[in-house]
């Protein structure tokens, strides 16, 4: 797989000097290698999408749902493969694979919609001067940059891709070096669409790739989904600009559940928040906050669940739980295993790497943690679940915002008043009520404090991509 670039509406070699090796997880196996881009090819990725640029932002609205459309429909027909590749590189069990694809077909179809409906977002503004009017413009931002992260591929890029090709963008997307094969489709899909050379290009690598791109001053946005570490890395390229910047970083995320909830719907609820894709979330509920009165009665039940849980290969095994994606995260995790027992804390479940071929790690629940731990406080990125007791209301939410990340949360009580209470007073910008983590392309997904800048999804990330144009004429 040589070819793995997509500049410029052709397909060329990679001329960097990384070579990536792509990894089927659950065997820690390699499945392919491929040349990262080099910095120049990175220079002809922007150089191609501002090229691009002025033709594609001057199609007609019509036609750029058109294509959006024709995006949901090639991925619908290049099913199968795609849900397989997501096993098999991602270690995603099958009922997982299929939701990433139908999120991205839901993301491009609804995007395809706002597109249709741009015309109408110019509008008239009322002046209460007299003597001129003035009216507003909705303009494409320009040349965007996409990096994305290797725990949701196909689904993270089709968030960014979507809207900003809807608002008229052209756009270089970046792929992560640990899960770049999938991504290779919009590529594919951009070729059968006939969409025009330089709207759409994809360049693969490591770091140096990331940061060829992201320092690039023929960008006029960039958006990133990833770590903290590499999100300020990012943002430090984006001020040295002074361009804009999307943020879609960690979390440490709570799941409260008060003493009125039926306890084995509860234990379903927390079991989905922490081993979906292995814990590799950035959402994932890794804190559980349980009130006292239902906690004695919860815990053995969410211990058996989670011991109960079949980890294994999904493309050879009915499973719940696969591996982790990479050996570097499968090391990360381990750590904090090593970090647990070093601390002294109480392991109801798991707490250890599997005996096995790839990259497999136990579904892990500890009991009254500390919120010194290390474990309470850092984003672990793994099925790994940290649990406290709390009395009232007021140190639930307390103890929940006592974070320094703020993306998600989940809230799970019979007493639906009190649910939606606290539901608002969470420092968050996601909150489930008695629910699974379901996601919809109509709604909001970012967060506060240290989990990014700005917002994906629904009408606010298609004008993530949109700037704003006053237009005013003196009527003298």
């Amino acid at each position: 797989m040589t070819t793995s670039h997509y500049i410029a509406g052709r397909w060329v070699e990679g001329q960097g000097s990384d070579c990536i090796s792509v990894n089927d997880p659950a065997l820690g196996q390699p499945i392919a290698e491929l040349m990262a881009a080099s910095v120049a090819q990175v220079d002809q990725a922007v150089t191609a999408a501002r090229g691009a640029l002025p033709a594609w932002k001057n199609t007609s609205a019509s036609e750029r749902a058109a294509y959006l459309r024709g995006f949901a429909e090639q991925l619908g027909q290049r099913r199968e493969a795609l849900i397989t590749l997501q096993m098999r590189n991602n270690g995603k069990p099958r009922h997982e694979a299929e939701i990433d694809l139908d999120d991205a077909i839901a993301t491009f179809g609804y995007y395809a919609e706002l597109a249709e409906q741009l015309p109408s977002k110019n509008r008239d503004v009322p002046l209460a001067a007299p003597g001129f009017s003035a009216r507003t413009r909705l303009e494409p931002v320009g040349v965007v940059g996409l990096i994305v992260p290797w725990n949701f591929p196909l689904v993270t890029s089709a968030w960014k891709l979507a809207p900003a090709l809807a608002a008229g963008c052209t756009v270089v997307l970046k792929p992560s070096e640990v899960t770049p094969l999938i991504e290779q489709a919009y590529g594919q899909i951009a070729d059968a669409l006939g969409l025009p050379a330089g709207v759409l290009n994809i360049v693969n690598g490591k770091a140096e790739t990331g940061a060829a791109l992201s320092n690039h001053n023929g960008l006029d946005k960039l958006s990133f989904t990833g770590s903290n570490s590499v999100g300020s890395q990012v943002m430090r390229s984006a001020s040295a600009q002074c361009r804009p910047v999307t943020l879609e970083l960690g979390g440490k995320s709570a799941i409260v559940v008060f003493d009125d909830c039926d306890v084995g719907q509860a234990v379903e609820w927390i079991v989905a928040g922490i081993t979906w894709n292995a814990g590799q979330m950035c959402s994932a509920t890794s804190r559980l906050l349980v009130q006292d009165g239902i906690a004695d009665a919860l815990l053995p039940r969410l211990q058996a669940a989670l011991e109960q849980l079949r980890v294994g290969n999904p493309l050879t095994e009915e499973v719940d739980m696969g591996p982790l994606t990479s050996q570097a995260q499968w090391l990360k995790v381990a750590g904090y295993f090593a970090t647990a027992r070093e601390e002294g804390l109480q392991c109801l479940a798991g707490g250890k790497a599997l005996d096995r071929d790839g990259w497999f790690v136990s579904p892990t629940l500890y009991a009254d943690v500390s919120k010194d731990s290390r474990l309470w406080t850092e984003e672990i990125f793994g099925p790994v679940l940290c649990a406290r007791r709390f009395a009232t209301e007021e140190q639930a939410i307390a103890e929940a915002n006592d974070s320094r990340f703020g993306l998600v949360a989940t809230v799970c009580s019979a007493d639906l008043e009190r649910a939606e209470r606290v539901a608002d007073a969470l420092e968050v910008g996601h909150v489930w009520i008695n629910s699974v983590q379901a996601v919809f392309v109509e709604t909001s997904w970012g967060g506060t404090k240290g989990s990014g800048i700005g917002r994906e999804l629904g009408p606010w990330g298609l004008s993530a991509y949109q700037s704003v144009k006053h237009v005013t004429r003196c009527l003298g």
